[in-house]
């Protein structure tokens, strides 16, 4: 099936949106709308982007992660260059990146992240692939984090939760609250 966009014809998602994904309306869920990313959150609220080639994986994951608390699903992506162009333009905490893409791969992602990576964000690469070699290559190329999804994908919530302590901290700091270290 496919639908008319722009006088081009392009694949339908027949795969339900998950209601915790941001997307552009009537996109096959594909694509990044910044301007959505960039609405004021609470100060300890995560905005994940998720690079994940599987539209099945994709809703379980976005429905676990959106049940452990202060979380916005703010885009994701099935390609490399779509997860590029999005990462790119987009306001994101936490990139949880799959290492086998449709086309490209997560290792090409990492790559591409060095010119413009934020600080204070963090990048899980979270795989069925996960070979010592593979781990070595992805946090040579600044992944802080590399799970299993297969036994390792509770560990995400431990890392959430450190996060938002240290965006809180932050957010505290920059009201110029007692609480920031001298």
């Amino acid at each position: 099936m496919t639908t008319e966009r722009a006088g081009v014809a392009q694949p339908k998602n027949i795969f339900k949106q998950p209601t915790p994904f941001v997307t552009l309306e009537g996109g096959s869920g594909n694509q990044f709308d910044g301007r959505l990313a960039t609405s004021k959150d609470e100060p300890d609220t995560l905005r994940i982007f998720l690079v994940e080639d599987s539209a099945i994986l994709r809703d379980r994951l976005s429905e676990a992660i959106a049940a452990w608390g202060k979380v916005k699903m703010v885009g994701h992506a099935e390609t490399e260059a779509v997860a590029d162009a999005a990462l790119r333009g987009g306001q994101w905490d936490v990139l949880i990146l799959d290492l086998q893409l449709l086309q490209g791969t997560g290792l090409g992602v990492l790559r591409n992240l060095h010119g413009y990576r934020k600080p204070g964000t963090s990048v899980i690469v979270l795989t069925n692939y996960a070979i010592p070699s593979y781990r070595a290559r992805s946090m040579e190329l600044g992944a802080d984090h590399f799970f299993d999804k297969t036994k390792d994908f509770s560990k995400i919530k431990d890392v959430f939760a450190e996060m938002a302590e240290k965006k809180r901290a932050a957010g505290a700091c920059i009201q110029g609250s007692s609480l920031c270290p001298s």
